[in-house]
């Protein structure tokens, strides 16, 4: 029997996961019922890139379901639904290798901190326009020169008659050569060597003149990637996002929101779909070695279903979104390795498991450097359990 992606997670919960009733289970079935007439017609690449992919044609219709903004206020665009059913629908865009990079940034992280920290005018103005799939948000943290030290930023706003003016530059901004707005962390008091002190955030156009942004080509040909510079580009008063000096306090919560999702070990999961249909062809022990890799897959998911429930009750996910990350970016980085191994098919093929295979190799690597490196999150973790 050929594996069915709509059946791609048991209802049934276990461990510590909360249970899902059955007003969330008729959610998946309309989500499932959606995809399953809009995403076949996407090439097996664009669906192992899924969260990756870009097409903002995709987000409107999503948008246009309410599943974008779930659970923000209706009077802000949203839906108020609980995050459980908002997890319910990513784990199936995700599961069908749904092209939701338009929306997904904006959708996880920058809404919500919007949401948390801006100004009335600021959410009436933004979030109805995310929540109907309109607007794409990049991210302005890391910098050329500073690696995984976060708070090293060197990038700064200084205050000028009429608002601020921004010099510096950000790498590794995802879709900023897409997007309408970046969420950027600058330096607004003292030097770099004050670390955490004096950073701030602001919502930033990237129309401003002023700002450069440079698409970074990968190896692979792709252009997800930007360096964005800043040259002394003015931007308003207003574009201050929360309050001055409090940045990387926002920065932290805004991370726990990156890490704690399905994405977080859904990743390879179209490798995965692939490789079961494959192994119903094939012996025993690809058949055996892939149940095993499903069953933890099941655990991860769990675990990042306890997470969206903390989320929902308001509980501090801080390190346990660490945990959930970094255990599923090592699953998922080991998928690709372990089915070549077990098929031991070379990337030129031409059929839907070699192509997905070829994209999400590609892909892995980099999937522990997305929020937070594996060093990074292990000293998190391990001054947590010091403490």
């Amino acid at each position: 029997m050929r594996f069915d992606c709509a059946k791609n997670f048991p209802v049934k919960s276990i461990a510590l996961a909360p249970r899902l009733g059955e007003e969330i289970e008729q959610l998946r079935t309309a989500v499932r019922a959606f995809l399953a007439e809009h995403v076949p017609r996407f090439s097996p690449e664009v669906r192992a890139a899924s969260w990756m992919s870009y097409d903002r044609e995709f987000s409107r219709s999503l948008g246009a379901h309410g599943w974008i903004g779930m659970t923000w206020p209706k009077e802000y665009g949203g839906h108020e639904r609980s995050s459980l059913e908002r997890y319910v629908v990513l784990e199936e865009l995700l599961a069908a290798g749904a092209p939701s990079g338009a929306h997904w940034i904006a959708d996880r992280q920058s809404g919500p901190l919007i949401l948390r920290c801006g100004s009335e005018a600021m959410k009436r103005s933004i979030l109805p326009r995310i929540a109907r799939g309109e607007l794409t948000f990049s991210i302005g943290m890391s910098e050329p020169e500073i690696g995984s030290d976060l708070a090293g930023v060197q990038s700064r706003a200084e205050r000028v008659a009429g608002g601020w003016k921004l010099t510096g530059t950000k790498l590794w901004t995802t879709f900023a050569h897409h997007a309408e707005y970046m969420i950027g962390l600058f330096r607004t008091s003292g030097s770099a060597s004050d670390k955490h002190k004096g950073l701030s955030q602001f919502v930033i156009d990237l129309h401003t003149p002023g700002i450069e942004i440079r698409t970074i080509r990968e190896l692979g040909g792709h252009d997800n990637f930007n360096e964005v510079a800043f040259r002394d580009a003015v931007i308003p008063e207003d574009a201050l996002l929360g309050e001055e000096g409090a940045g990387w306090s926002q920065v932290v919560s805004e991370l726990a929101l990156e890490r704690s999702g399905p994405e977080r070990y859904l990743s390879s999961f179209r490798l995965l779909v692939e490789a079961i249909d494959a192994a119903e062809k094939s012996d025993t022990r690809a058949t055996t070695e892939l149940g095993i890799m499903y069953a933890e897959l099941v655990t991860l998911r769990q675990m990042s279903l306890g997470i969206a429930a903390m989320l929902g009750e308001g509980k501090d996910t801080g390190i346990a979104a660490a945990v959930v990350k970094d255990l599923g970016v090592t699953f998922e980085q080991r998928i690709p390795h372990a089915i070549h191994d077990m098929f031991g098919r070379e990337l030129l093929g031409s059929d839907d498991l070699t192509r997905v295979q070829a994209v999400t190799t590609e892909m892995a690597p980099g999937f522990s450097l997305r929020g937070g490196t594996r060093e990074i999150l292990r000293s998190l973790i391990g001054r947590e359990l010091l403490r």
